[in-house]
């Protein structure tokens, strides 16, 4: 009879980032199918490195658009600063003159 210990935990193999792009690179040229036979992984791993790849690639470009549209508002807003600071010393002047 086997028994199992509960706390033993199976342990996942880590692959380095630069296995991953080499991998990645393989499935873009011979197809995922044919590069996870070659590198002995699943599909499902190759797919999801891709995805991830992918989406990471996505939220920096959504982060560089919102950087250059964060300075673009605060240029706007500084002008509305200074038109309402020479809006304001015209109103205080006209003020004094009615008096």
């Amino acid at each position: 009879m086997i028994t199992h210990d509960k706390t033993s935990k199976t342990v996942r193999k880590q692959y380095t980032p630069k296995f991953r792009d080499a991998a990645l690179k393989l499935a873009e040229r011979i197809g995922v199918a044919a590069a996870a036979r070659e590198l002995s992984l699943y599909e499902s791993q190759l797919y999801a490195w891709r995805s991830k790849l992918k989406n990471a690639h996505s939220s920096s470009e959504r982060e560089q658009e919102m950087s250059v549209e964060i300075a673009r508002l605060k240029r706007q807003l500084a002008e509305r600063d200074e038109e309402l600071a020479i809006l304001q010393k015209a109103a205080t002047y006209f003020t004094k003159r009615l008096k």
